[in-house]
């Protein structure tokens, strides 16, 4: 009986698989035959990958609550500017 041995395969050539597949048009069956590796590895790597992408996009709540802390930030950088400007002009006329 042999032992039956995982093949594994580098980050960059399982992103570009699926791109075949997500941004090119390719049917997985296709692109995983011209890629010589089953159509059921390459539909674990794309469902992966749309999982990851879920994941990372931003609901509407959390886009509101993002630029309204993008503009406190503003508000508050702006806000350190004048107290350092002002702290050296008062350090200035108390010499």
């Amino acid at each position: 009986m042999t032992k039956r041995t995982n093949k594994q395969y580098p980050s960059d050539f399982k992103q570009e698989a699926v791109a075949l597949v997500t941004q090119q048009g390719y049917s997985v069956v296709e692109a995983a035959a011209s890629l010589n590796i089953t159509d059921k590895l390459l539909y674990n790597w794309v469902a992966k990958f749309k999982q990851e992408n879920e994941k990372s996009a931003l609901s509407t709540d959390e886009r509101v609550e993002l630029i309204q802390l993008r503009k406190d930030k503003k508000r508050l950088e702006m806000e350190r500017e004048i107290l350092k400007k002002a702290s050296a002009f008062f350090a200035k006329e108390m010499k």
